[in-house]
C-alpha cells in the first residue's frame, strides 16, 4: 500500500492564502470592489420599490421615474457582476498557474524514496484535481463569500435603519443557524480529508494499471487490477456519500432559516401596521429585504463547504513541501564509502537488509551479485542516498549520504537503474537534463562514450512520441550519456545494461571503462561477466553480504559465488 504524503497544517494553508492575496492584492481589491458596488445597487432596489408602494397607496400617479430608476439599478447590478466575474476568471487562471508551477518545483525536490513510496497517483491528484479545487475557490468561493458577507451585513444594517421593530424578526434564526452550522462544520473537515484521499487512491490505481497494462496482461492479472480499481472507486464513492449525507441532514435547517424570518416579520408587521407603527411601504421594503437576504445567506453557507474542500486541497498541495526529509548542510571530507550495521525495511514488519557492513575505497569497482530479491537494488539505493537506512549508516567521506544537500549528493554519487525515460524534446534537451553547461562537442563525446555516435547525427532531432522512436536499449544508453555529463565521482549501476543484448552490453561496458576510469563504480550485476571484471565482488543473500572478495578468490572458495557462476554457465 503506498505511503500517503502528509497534509500541511491549517496555519500553513492560511499563511499561503494571505501570501497569495497579498501578491494579487490589486486584483482582489478590484474584484471585491466590483462585487461591493453590485451589492449596493441591489440594496437600493428594495428602497425604490418601497417608495413606489407608498406612492401608489397615497394616490400619486407619477411613478415613471422611480420605476425607471428601479430598472436602471437592476441593469447596473447585472453589469457590475458580469465584469466582476470576468476579472475573477482572469485572477483564478493566474493563481492556478502559479500554484501548479510551485507544486511541480516542490515535487521535483522530493527525495526519490518519498516519490516512490507515495506513488504517482497521489502526486498527480494533488497537481490536477486539488489544484483545480483551489482555482475554483479563487474564481468563485472567495469572491462570492466576501460579497455575500458584505451583502448580509449591509442588508441587516439597512433593515435596522428602515425599521428596528420589524428587524427583531431576524433574531429567530440566530440559534437555528448557530447550532446547525456548528454540528455540520465539526464533522465536515475530516470527511473531506478522507474523500480527497480516496480519490487520490483511485488515480493511483488508474495510473498504475495503465502504466503496467502489458505486464498485467502478460501475467494474467487484468481482472485483478480491474477489481482493485473498482474497490478503490467504491471507497471513493462511499466517502462522497458520507459528505452528502451530512449535507442532506443540514439543508432542511438552512431552508427553515430562510422562511422562518419572513413568517415572523409578517406577524410582527401585521400587528404593527394595525396600530399605525409601520407603513405599508416600509413593510413591503422589509419583506423584500428578508427575501433578498436569503440568497446571500444561502450562498455564504454553501460556498463555505467549497472553501473547506479547497482548504483541504491547499493543505494537500502544501503538504508536498513538508514531506521532504530535512537535509543538513555539509560536504564529504573524502570519497571512501563506509556501510556500517545497515538495516532497512519497506515496512516495520518487512526488513530487507539485515546488518550490512561494507567498506568501498575510492576508485574501486565493486560488483554486487546475488539471487533475485536478495536486496541488491535496495543496497544500491542506500549507497546512492535515494533512501535512508532504518538503522546504521552509509557515509561518504564521513558524511551521512542520505542527509547531504541534494546538489552536493548528486555531485558525489549517482544511481542509474534499468528503468529509463526519454522526454519529448530534442536529443540535446534529453542530454542536458543534468545541471551544467556543455558544448555540442561535449554532448557528442558523451554519445560516443556510450556507443551512440552513429545513432543520430543531429542534436536537434526530436525524440519521443510523434518523432524519432527510441528503443529501450537506446534509452538506457542515453541515460548513461547523462551520467557521463553529470560527472559524479561514484556511480551506482543497478543492472543498467540489462536491456541490451550480451554483445551490445559488453561493448558498452568496454567503452564506459575508459570514461569511468578513476571513479568508484558499484555495479549491481545481472550478467556475471560484469563481476569478473570488477576489483571485488560482494555476494548478497537474504539481505546479508555472505561473501566478499576478488572474482578468482571467490571462485576458488567454491561457495555461493561459485554456485552462481556455475548456474549461469549452465543457463
Amino acid at each position: 500500500m503506498p505511503v500517503r504524503l502528509p497534509l500541511a497544517s491549517g496555519r500553513a494553508a492560511m499563511a499561503w492564502l494571505r501570501a497569495m492575496m497579498s501578491a494579487h492584492r490589486r486584483a482582489f481589491a478590484a474584484v471585491i470592489g466590483l462585487y461591493g458596488l453590485a451589492a449596493v445597487a441591489g440594496l437600493a432596489g428594495p428602497q425604490v420599490l418601497g417608495y413606489l408602494v407608498d406612492s401608489v397607496a397615497a394616490g400619486h400617479a407619477e411613478i415613471e421615474v422611480p420605476a425607471l430608476l428601479f430598472v436602471v439599478l437592476l441593469i447596473v447590478q447585472s453589469a457590475l457582476k458580469r465584469v466582476a466575474r470576468v476579472r475573477t476568471g482572469m485572477l483564478g487562471e493566474q493563481v492556478l498557474a502559479e500554484t501548479r508551477e510551485s507544486f511541480v518545483g516542490e515535487a521535483l525536490r522530493l527525495p526519490l524514496s518519498t516519490v516512490e513510496a507515495a506513488g504517482t497517483g497521489d502526486l498527480l491528484s494533488r497537481a490536477t484535481t486539488d489544484a483545480d479545487r483551489v482555482d475554483h475557490a479563487v474564481r468563485n468561493a472567495i469572491p462570492e463569500i466576501t460579497v455575500s458577507a458584505m451583502t448580509v451585513v449591509c442588508t441587516v444594517v439597512a433593515m435596522v435603519v428602515t425599521s428596528p421593530l420589524l428587524s427583531l424578526g431576524l433574531l429567530v434564526v440566530v440559534p437555528l443557524l448557530y447550532f446547525s452550522c456548528r454540528w455540520y462544520w465539526a464533522r465536515v473537515p475530516s470527511t473531506i480529508e478522507r474523500m480527497l484521499g480516496s480519490w487520490a487512491d483511485v488515480q493511483t490505481h488508474l495510473h498504475e494499471t495503465a502504466d503496467g497494462a502489458r505486464t498485467a496482461e502478460a501475467l494474467g492479472l487484468v481482472e485483478r487490477r480491474v477489481a482493485l480499481g473498482r474497490r478503490a472507486l467504491g471507497v471513493a464513492v462511499e466517502r462522497e456519500r458520507e459528505l452528502r449525507s451530512l449535507t442532506v441532514r443540514w439543508v432542511p435547517w438552512m431552508s427553515l432559516s430562510q422562511v422562518l424570518p419572513i413568517a415572523v416579520m409578517l406577524l410582527i408587521g401585521a400587528w404593527a401596521y394595525a396600530r399605525g407603527l409601520v407603513g405599508l411601504g416600509t413593510l413591503t421594503t422589509m419583506v423584500v429585504y428578508v427575501q433578498a437576504l436569503s440568497a446571500p445567506m444561502e450562498e455564504l453557507l454553501w460556498w463555505a463547504e467549497d472553501v473547506q474542500v479547497s482548504g483541504t486541497a491547499v493543505r494537500r498541495i502544501l503538504g508536498v513541501r513538508g514531506s521532504d526529509d530535512a537535509r543538513r548542510d555539509g560536504r564529504p571530507r573524502g570519497r571512501e564509502i563506509v556501510v556500517s550495521g545497515v538495516r532497512y525495511g519497506y515496512s516495520a514488519d518487512r526488513e530487507v537488509l539485515h546488518g550490512i557492513d561494507l567498506r568501498i575505497p575510492p576508485g574501486e569497482r565493486l560488483a554486487i551479485v546475488g539471487p533475485s530479491g536478495a536486496g541488491k537494488s535496495t543496497l544500491g539505493r542506500l549507497l546512492a542516498g535515494v533512501a535512508a537506512p532504518s538503522s546504521g549508516s552509509v557515509t561518504i567521506g564521513g558524511a551521512e549520504v542520505s542527509r547531504l544537500p541534494e546538489d552536493v549528493l548528486r555531485s558525489e554519487v549517482l544511481l542509474l537503474t534499468q528503468e529509463q525515460h526519454v522526454f519529448a524534446g530534442t536529443l540535446r534537451e534529453n542530454l542536458t537534463l543534468p545541471a551544467g553547461e556543455w558544448s555540442d562537442g561535449d554532448l557528442r563525446r558523451a554519445l560516443g562514450a556510450v556507443g551512440l555516435e552513429e545513432w543520430c547525427d543531429r542534436l536537434d532531432t526530436r525524440l519521443g512520441a510523434g518523432a524519432v522512436a527510441v528503443s529501450a536499449a537506446v534509452a538506457q544508453q542515453l541515460a548513461l550519456a547523462r551520467v557521463v555529463l553529470a560527472d559524479p565521482h561514484t556511480v551506482v549501476l543497478d543492472e543498467a545494461t540489462s536491456l541490451l543484448d550480451t554483445s551490445s552490453a559488453r561493448q558498452l561496458e568496454r567503452s564506459l571503462s575508459g570514461v569511468l576510469e578513476g571513479r568508484t563504480v558499484i555495479a549491481i550485476a545481472h550478467r556475471l561477466h560484469t563481476a569478473a571484471a570488477a576489483d571485488r565482488v560482494a555476494v548478497v543473500e537474504d539481505g546479508r553480504v555472505t561473501e566478499l572478495g576478488p572474482h578468482a578468490e571467490l571462485l576458488a572458495r567454491g561457495g555461493a559465488y561459485a554456485r552462481l557462476v556455475a548456474a549461469a554457465a549452465v543457463g
